[in-house]
């Protein structure tokens, strides 16, 4: 939410700009306080029987409360007790032995005081949910123009004339996203879309802003291209391939300012038409029509989501669609590039400000120079490092700003193990979740936290454009949340009052003074230091790229070859991939309902009808769906014809327990997308269609 308006304005100064998914956050924490009667009546196991929903929509959390080992209830405790166990668990646990783990719902000022608590106290496993999500574009992005975040401003995304959306939903999850490819439908632009399912608000939009809009709704998708899961590099490599064929290659673009365009080339000219289109699942013909679309394009810009990302070829995937945009010299110029859509939560700040197990050099030098600090050397660990680690027994404490790390983690049934096997789990949290009773510790301590709009102080997010936003806060609406930068400013004083320290932890509770040292130490946000006084919302200086010249060390934007992966399924089995609904952001679930797609309910598996005629199924029917890390039963099967067959979707996360721990090795995101599953139809009940 930006410091005016209520955070209806956007980084373009343009009002309004509601986004329903923020609009559902912001009622569910206007809710009352969740009564203090809860916790007598209601045992760990009745909890653990609620949903995701029902969790959410309980009420606010307003007292610390403390599950003890051996306990059946979870019982409420003054801020004291609770500060004090945590400091005394602290003082005692080898640094090494605990982990650090970041929302993006939390503010810069609380992520950055929190990550500089961590490493002084010793500990470099510092990770925020980027490792579950977009970690594969800052990886794959930094391996091609030396910046892991997007090349363009909001203003450039409004100036382009085509638009590739892939493997996304933003009709669902960024419906600010859909007004401005409203807009370029509606002066001429052409929308390329690029995902296994038909979404149908990229097919047609209706915005309440707009009251045509709104009656009629818009069309969004000019090209929708379905390829099979995990079909995706093999599609962009054709796409790339036709563009070379045509002709449409910008040779002096790629001989002037990037390197690797002879090897991509010859790979190029290299693979067949057959290959390619059998890799993929897309015909000739349309991969063709895409690039034609691309060539006739003036100012091209390619967005992403973690349709891209959940791959064990994440970073690969990333690369390919810089090599279509550097293709055709769309980096490196105004109204064109390439833009990751992360959301409206702050995970791009939070990797900005040091949230992440490798702090940058420069980070590093700044932080020891400036402040005369020591910085530990040993290699932090990545998110679910960290809980192999726990589970392996060499994790003691895990400290969670925000979020719902078993929500958010792979193979559910590993992930509830490996938390159960550490002495103490703090959640800082506004609300209720799946993970405060699900994911426990032998002692798990869950503290109230005030809601963004209601902190004290201003605070300061960062949107995906790398554009630094104000908050001003406001009036809390229950006695008993604290505010993050108070919590952690006080855990940090108790637990390193005997060390010297260059801090006054308690002054740094000012959020202002953290802005200063966020100013001195992180490059490009030199701007911090000003912005209270100059009310100044900023583009981080470095990453936008108007000129053909790069963050890389010889200043060219670099091209990648890949092998292409075969497509698994077949023989029974289909590959599927997790999503989250309409209703939903993140781990957390505002609707029961599916509004787009028709669906009620979260315990389901949407299957194109050709597949359920082939397998002898019918609708409603319950199935096990089996995984080799998991099964889950009693899943209601339902027609999609959407979906391109052989294909599934499940919802995220009730699916994890479906999802291993496979990982990127490049990024270590785990593949929520293309998991390999078969059902089973035994013992099944079939229901009437409702």
């Amino acid at each position: 939410m930006g410091g005016q308006k209520g955070g209806m304005v956007n980084e373009a100064g343009q009002f309004p700009q509601v986004c329903i998914k923020s609009l559902q956050a912001m009622v569910s924490d206007l809710q009352d306080a969740i009564p203090a009667a809860c916790w007598s009546e209601h045992a760990i196991a009745d909890l653990q029987s609620w949903t995701s929903h029902t969790l959410e929509h309980s009420g606010r959390l307003v007292q610390p409360l403390l599950l003890r080992p051996g306990a059946t209830h979870f019982q409420p405790i003054a801020w004291t007790e609770a500060l004090d166990r945590i400091v005394a668990k602290l003082r005692v646990t080898p640094p090494p032995e605990t982990f650090w783990y970041f929302s993006g719902r939390s503010s810069n000022e609380a992520s950055f005081l929190l990550q500089l608590f961590a490493r002084l106290y010793g500990s470099n496993h510092v990770n925020n949910v980027s490792y579950y999500c977009h970690q594969a574009s800052g990886v794959g992005l930094t391996s091609v123009t030396g910046s892991g975040t997007a090349t363009l401003s909001l203003d450039d995304l409004q100036h382009a004339d085509v638009v590739f959306v892939i493997g996304g939903n933003p009709a669902s999850n960024h419906p600010r996203l859909m007004h401005v490819l409203m807009h370029i439908r509606q002066h001429g632009g052409q929308v390329v879309v690029i995902n296994p399912v038909i979404e149908t608000g990229l097919v047609n939009f209706s915005s309440p802003g707009e009251w045509r809009s709104l009656l009629f709704g818009t069309e969004i998708a000019s090209l929708y291209l379905q390829p099979d899961i995990g079909g995706d590099l093999a599609l962009l490599t054709g796409i790339a391939k036709r563009i070379d064929e045509i002709g449409a290659s910008d040779e002096a673009f790629l001989n002037d300012h990037c390197s690797g365009w002879p090897e991509l080339r010859a790979q190029l000219r290299h693979l067949s038409w057959s290959e390619l289109c059998a890799r993929s699942g897309v015909p000739q013909e349309q991969i063709h029509r895409a690039a034609q679309v691309y060539a006739a394009g003036r100012k091209v810009v390619f967005a992403w989501t973690m349709g891209i990302t959940h791959h064990r070829h994440g970073v690969e995937n990333v690369q390919a669609i810089a090599n279509l945009a550097l293709m055709r010299g769309m980096v490196g110029r105004p109204h064109a590039g390439l833009l990751p859509i992360r959301g409206h939560s702050n995970v791009q700040g939070m990797g900005s400000i040091g949230v992440t197990p490798k702090l940058k050099d420069a980070v590093i030098e700044r932080l020891e120079s400036h402040f005369g600090l020591s910085l530990p050397t040993a290699p932090g660990l990545d998110t679910l490092a960290c809980l192999e680690a726990a589970q392996d027994g060499r994790m003691r404490v895990a400290f969670c700003l925000g979020g719902n790390l078993y929500g958010a983690s792979p193979d559910s049934a590993f992930t509830r193990d490996a938390l159960a096997q550490l002495d103490l789990l703090v959640h800082l949290s506004t609300k209720l979740n799946t993970g405060h009773v699900h994911g426990l510790a032998r002692e798990t301590l869950v503290l109230p936290v005030l809601a963004r709009d209601e902190e004290p102080q201003p605070t300061t997010q960062e949107s995906m454009f790398n554009y630094v936003r104000l908050s001003d806060g406001g009036p809390a609406r229950h006695a008993g949340p604290r505010s993050e930068v108070q919590v952690i400013a006080t855990l940090a004083a108790d637990v390193l009052r005997d060390a010297k320290q260059p801090f006054d932890w308690q002054a740094m509770a000012d959020t202002g003074r953290i802005r200063e040292a966020i100013a001195a130490v992180i490059p490009g946000f030199g701007k911090m230091a000003t912005i209270d006084a100059t009310r100044e919302e900023f583009h981080v200086q470095g990453r936008l790229f108007h000129t053909p010249h790069f963050a890389t060390a010889d200043g060219r934007a670099r091209l990648h070859v890949h092998d292409l992966p075969a497509l698994g399924g077949g023989n029974g089995a289909f590959r599927l991939m997790t999503v989250r609904s309409e209703g939903q952001f993140n781990t957390v679930v505002y609707e029961e309902r599916d509004l787009y797609r028709g669906v009620v309910g979260r315990d389901v598996i949407l299957l194109h009808p050709e597949d359920m005629r082939e397998h002898g199924l019918a609708a409603n029917q319950r199935v096990t769906v089996r995984s080799p890390t998991g099964s889950l039963s009693g899943i209601r099967v339902i027609p999609f014809e959407s979906i391109k067959a052989g294909n599934a979707l499940m919802y995220y996360p009730e699916a994890n327990v479906l999802v291993g721990r496979d990982v990127d090795p490049q990024s270590h995101p785990p593949a929520y997308k293309n998991v390999l599953i078969t059902l089973d139809p035994s013992a099944v009940q079939c229901l009437s269609s409702s």
